[in-house]
């Protein structure tokens, strides 16, 4: 069974599993072994139990869609994050996830100086013309 974990950064995840346990905070968990009916899911915040042979890696979902057919489930996560336990995986997306707001508080106030600066021009540039 193939395993494809994709988020708006690219493809996180691309490999042959055994099977995987998925764990939703709403919809609870469940298995995915081979040859399992076709099926269509939903992960709020969770993850996903990835097991091959005596090897088991854990993929952290937040806000992502699962769908399983003929022994291929894809995942299509708004975040999503791979480590070798539920919480080192947790951990690694909360750093992202506050390095990106860093990022973002940062741009915020570039773009409020850079504003300011402008509306100052602006009404020196009005002055200057009478």
């Amino acid at each position: 069974m193939k395993i494809v974990v994709i988020t708006p950064s690219g493809e996180l995840y691309n490999e042959e599993v055994d099977y995987v346990v998925i764990s939703s905070k709403n919809n609870g968990d469940f298995a995915i072994l081979n040859n399992h009916a076709p099926l269509i899911s939903v992960i709020d915040v969770g993850y996903i139990k990835m097991v091959k042979e005596n090897k088991v890696l854990f993929t952290v979902i937040i806000n992502g869609t699962l769908e399983h057919q003929e022994n291929v489930i894809n995942v299509i996560a708004q975040e999503a994050h791979v480590g070798l336990n539920k919480d080192s995986a947790m951990q690694h997306l909360n750093d992202v996830r506050k390095e990106r707001l860093e990022e973002n508080r940062r741009r915020t106030q570039d773009f409020l100086k850079a504003e300011r600066e402008l509306k100052k021009n602006l009404k020196e540039a009005q002055a200057s013309k009478r």
